[in-house]
């Protein structure tokens, strides 16, 4: 493969910092890498599903034997604390392992299928991997936004081809390193480094495109995959709202929407994005979101701190336009607002927002970063409406110690995911499907659709008897046609049974 001509530098966010630099991936390299995962993949596929699972467990075990090497790769690029690597990035990572390699088969089993007709017919419907599966990951969390979703599908007997976010490149490179070591065959799981030109190119060669980011490239990657008809799934923005409803315990839905709001620095697509609050308990639940706040520590990967540095210097201006779009609108920052001056990265001081409404970006629009704008709102009829009120539809929460008012009122909400008295966690069950509504993406990840979408599904039907010739085949005569023509009325007039059976 011919050398690249250009390259990206990576640049630490919390210091400023060069930490490496990847080339820059022409057509004609993807090309040359989407080629060479289409030859492996068949020989891939040929393997048992307890042969895949082997190398995954494998590669698990040199992940955990690597993490100290993983955490500094990771820390370097993204400047999130180390304690997050460890939890929200290798945890994530090897359960998904785990699970993908002990449930693949069970997932991906043929099923069998009894036709209400055509009883002389065995049926069956069985998944087949779809081929080369190509992924376009985020910035954000760069090890899980490519790696944890290539795991489904190399289970399924797919090879991988991952474009990582230009940002934050070095962690997919490390992980595929360590793939090659665990065993992968060659080809099977690649990373190719480039911007968003490469991304294109990938879907232009791949059989199938996996897709996390913003509204705007899903859409330019939807549609240009959809000039070959090719599958794509899509994870994209969101503005998840939180109520806070007036008999909710609110210690613990303070601490979770900090934590929700404030995690890798609030950059996580299911982030709790504002916060509606019945106004009996609205100022008790600013106040102590608002202490909470300002006791946490922010700094470099290497201090014992809560919050790193955001990742991507465009990312650090739209929440200071966020937050004085908002002030220029009438909100009240309590704490924070503005950069963190002390340290010398892309460090924003975790804020918080009160007297705000849609009429405010940080209302409207995925702020992606530190901020957790409050509202206060009459009822819970005014919190579904507001909560509503979005082009998103990602993840929502709602608390209350009624849990069967709280189920009800998650069905209201225009959300592919909900949490009664939590938040975030749907996405670390991945037993269940995740996904989006509106605008915030098209198919899942996790559950078993997030494994069946990486294959074609094929029904196969088997005649039972072998009988010479079949009553729908020709010879047609008047006898076959006046026989459907009373079968139609026996089967499908209304009221049959009762003029036959009484």
């Amino acid at each position: 493969m011919r050398v690249a001509t250009s390259v990206i530098e990576i640049i630490n966010p919390a210091t400023q910092q060069k930490v490496g630099e990847v080339p820059i991936y022409d057509r004609a390299q993807v090309q040359a890498a989407v080629e060479s995962a289409r030859k492996a993949q068949g020989a891939w596929a040929a393997y048992s599903f307890r042969r895949r699972a082997q190398v995954l467990y494998r590669y698990r075990d040199l992940l955990i034997d690597n993490k100290e090497r993983i955490a500094d790769v990771l820390t370097g690029e993204t400047g999130k604390p180390r304690g997050d690597v460890y939890t929200v990035e290798l945890f994530y990572l090897c359960d998904s392992i785990g699970f993908w390699a002990s449930r693949a088969r069970k997932l991906l089993a043929n099923q069998k299928i009894r036709p209400h007709l055509l009883k002389n017919k065995s049926v069956y419907s069985s998944y087949l991997p779809i081929g080369v599966v190509g992924i376009i990951g985020a910035w954000n969390f760069p090890l899980n936004l490519t790696i944890g979703d290539a795991i489904p599908a190399l289970m399924a007997g797919n090879s991988v081809v991952i474009k990582p976010s230009e940002v934050t490149p070095l962690s997919a490179l490390l992980a595929a390193e360590l793939a090659a070591a665990a065993g992968f065959p060659p080809g099977v799981l690649q990373v190719i480094t480039g911007r968003g030109e490469t991304g294109a190119h990938l879907v232009d060669f791949a059989d199938m495109i996996h897709f996390t980011g913003s509204i705007a490239t899903g859409t330019k990657v939807a549609e240009r995959a959809a000039r070959a008809l090719k599958p794509v799934t899509l994870e994209l923005g969101g503005k998840d709202p939180m109520i806070v409803l007036r008999d909710a315990d609110l210690d613990r839905a303070a601490n979770a929407a900090v934590w929700g709001a404030l995690v890798n620095s609030g950059q996580v697509c299911v982030s709790v994005e504002r916060v509606y609050v019945e106004e009996p308990v609205y100022q008790e639940f600013v106040n102590r979101v608002v202490r909470l706040v300002k006791g946490l520590r922010q700094g470099s990967s290497e201090a014992d701190i809560d919050i790193g540095a955001m990742t991507f210097p465009p990312q650090v201006e739209k929440v200071e336009r966020h937050v004085a779009d908002a002030i220029a609108h009438g909100a009240k920052v309590l704490t924070g607002g503005r950069r963190n001056s002390r340290l010398p990265g892309l460090f924003y001081e975790p804020t918080v927002l009160i007297d705000v409404d849609h009429s405010m970006k940080a209302l409207r629009e995925e702020t992606f970063g530190p901020l957790l704008p409050i509202m206060k709102v009459r009822d819970e009829e005014e919190a579904i409406r507001l909560a509503n009120d979005s082009v998103y539809g990602l993840s929502a929460s709602v608390w209350t110690k009624d849990i069967a008012r709280g189920r009800a009122l998650a069905h209201r909400l225009e959300s592919g995911g909900v949490c009664v008295n939590d938040c975030l966690v749907h996405y670390l069950t991945i037993d269940a499907p995740m996904g989006g509504r509106k605008q915030s993406g098209l198919g899942r990840r996790h559950g078993p659709e997030g494994i069946r979408k990486y294959c074609h599904q094929q029904t196969i039907v088997v005649d039972r008897f072998g009988m010479k010739t079949e009553l729908l085949w020709y010879p047609w005569s008047p006898f076959k046609t006046r026989l459907f023509s009373r079968v139609l009325n026996l089967l499908f007039r209304s009221g049959w049974k009762k003029r036959f059976f009484g």
